[in-house]
């Protein structure tokens, strides 16, 4: 018997000084963990699992001690109590038995994942063919206006550069979508992270755990007010190169545009605004195609010869920043991957609408230079016989006008979330009521924002350039930077010696991309904001 009590207290012993050693060890490499890029490495992933399964026998042990010891004390007071004490005992096992937990057979705490499992399921998926159709809307817009003026400066480099920023962007969003996700105990991926934002905050914790986010909202929030202008500048272009007879300026037709826009001030969803989403998104697939036909009607006066193998040093860096933001859909890839029936998908679907938008915008970019060459215009469109071109026009302003909403309600969402929610303890109150109104001073600031962007597009009436301005400084950083440090960050040691050189490699020239592209169409706008340049 005394042999017997002295194996167990000899075992219970070796049991906690093996577990005090885990414990330190991942202690210590934690510590280390936080230096580097990766939180554990496999061996120290195996002695946190190790000191689980220490723990947990070493409980396990200590429970039965106390349960045989009232089993034996018995009496009335331990039938009393056997009710309060089975409650107490499931809530601490569900509190600190990580087995209980891992296993799923422990209720699932308030406000888990699990309570909300149900919800998730009710709600509709979209298919890969549904996402494709998604992404190719946000890459197939249009802002492919403005890339036979990138071949006027980039001539067969510029070809090229539409087919490298194609491969590049669907690379990283590849990326983005995998540091979504982290192995589990058992080697499989685990979604535990779901936006942009979610990633840029893993990636700077434990020191900043909220700057990554607010760094990405601020991009975001600068592409999608740039973009809202964008609209507003190419419908004053459109109607005013449509009807150049009338005595009405590009500025007035911008102010007769955005009126029809404050009703967007109002918007609670967007409902009303997608059932529109696919009619425009076809006519603006028959304008393009009315625009090739026509081109393709002047094969015989192409001017090959115009097509040039040297670049505008100085014109050039504008049109990487145009091409860059043609194929901006970073920003929303997260969500949409989330929503997907099968995420296994999501890097066949990425594939196949690059490859779609590489070779249609190529196509187009090539026989609308080679249409006009040296005549081209930022937007393709104004380089139409007038009676082709007040039809096409009047089309693309209906579109342009139908799609401001969408990037206008996503950057108001973001700055009600990032400035004026209470729950996260903003900078401002609410702007919505106790019965979910929006207040007056809330619809103030929505019709404030879309003058805003009137005002912008009326004192930068620059289509080409404030395209290039934007790519350069929010389209490089969300889809060229941003993934790729991301990706090196939280992935480290499981990268391959080809995707750290590929990572680093695309944050190097993405970085050059952008601050040569951003002073170049700072110096763009300045000139024509000087000289009185007109779009």
């Amino acid at each position: 018997m005394a042999h017997l009590i002295r194996s167990k207290f000899q075992n219970k012993l070796s049991n906690a000084a093996t577990s005090m050693s885990n414990k330190s060890t991942a202690k210590v490499s934690g510590m280390m963990a936080r230096m580097g890029f990766q939180a554990a490495t496999d061996e120290e992933g195996l002695g946190f699992a190790a000191c689980d399964d220490l723990d947990y026998d070493h409980r396990q042990g200590l429970q039965m001690d106390i349960m045989k010891s009232d089993e034996m004390g018995g009496g009335d007071a331990g039938e009393g109590s056997g009710e309060g004490g089975m409650a107490g005992g499931e809530d601490g096992m569900a509190t600190g038995d990580s087995h209980y937990q891992r296993d799923g057979t422990g209720p699932p705490p308030s406000g888990s994942k699990a309570s909300g499992l149900g919800e998730e399921e009710k709600s509709p998926k979209i298919t890969a063919w549904e996402a494709g159709w998604n992404v190719t809307n946000a890459i197939q817009g249009m802002f492919v206006l403005g890339l036979p003026y990138a071949i006027l400066h980039g001539g067969y480099l510029g070809l090229f550069l539409i087919i490298f920023a194609a491969v590049v962007c669907c690379y990283t969003g590849k990326i983005l979508i995998a540091c979504l996700y982290e192995e589990d105990e058992d080697g499989q991926l685990v979604r535990v992270r779901d936006t942009y934002v979610d990633i840029a905050n893993a990636c700077c914790q434990p020191r900043f755990p909220s700057l990554g986010g607010h760094i990405v909202n601020v991009a975001q929030i600068i592409e999608l007010v740039m973009t809202c202008i964008l609209y507003v500048v190419v419908s004053g272009n459109l109607m005013y190169n449509s009807f150049p007879t009338l005595p009405i300026s590009q500025k007035s037709w911008a102010i007769v545009a955005t009126a029809a826009l404050l009703p967007c001030a109002f918007l609670k969803n967007l409902k009303s605004v997608s059932k529109f989403s696919l009619l425009c998104t076809i006519a603006h697939f028959v304008i393009n195609i009315l625009v090739i036909a026509y081109c393709l009607s002047r094969a015989r006066d192409w001017a090959w010869d115009k097509v040039k193998f040297y670049i505008d040093v100085k014109k050039f860096p504008i049109s990487i920043g145009i091409i860059v933001f043609s194929y901006t859909s970073q920003i929303f890839l997260p969500s949409l991957e989330g929503n997907m029936q099968k995420p296994s998908e999501f890097h066949c679907m990425m594939n196949w609408t690059h490859i779609a938008a590489c070779v249609l915008k190529g196509l187009f970019a090539l026989v609308a230079y080679l249409t006009w060459a040296d005549a081209t215009k930022e937007v393709i469109t104004d380089n139409l016989p007038s009676t082709i071109r007040a039809v096409v026009n009047l089309f693309l302003v209906s579109k342009a006008l139908l799609s401001y909403p969408l990037p206008f309600f996503a950057a108001v969402e973001v700055l009600e979330k990032s400035f004026f929610n209470e729950q996260e303890r903003t900078w401002f109150p609410n702007c919505y009521g106790g019965d979910g109104r929006l207040k007056a001073w809330g619809l103030t600031l929505r019709c404030s924002l879309v003058v805003f962007t009137l005002l912008m597009a009326i004192y930068v009436p620059h289509f080409a350039l404030l395209m290039g301005l934007t790519g350069s400084m929010t389209g490089a950083g969300l889809c060229f930077l941003l993934p790729s440090l991301f990706h090196l960050k939280l992935l480290w040691r499981k990268l391959l010696w080809h995707h750290v050189f590929f990572d680093v490699a695309i944050f190097v020239i993405g970085g050059i991309c952008a601050i040569s592209g951003f002073i170049h169409s700072m110096e763009g706008l300045i000139e024509a904001y000087k000289y009185g340049i007109e779009d």
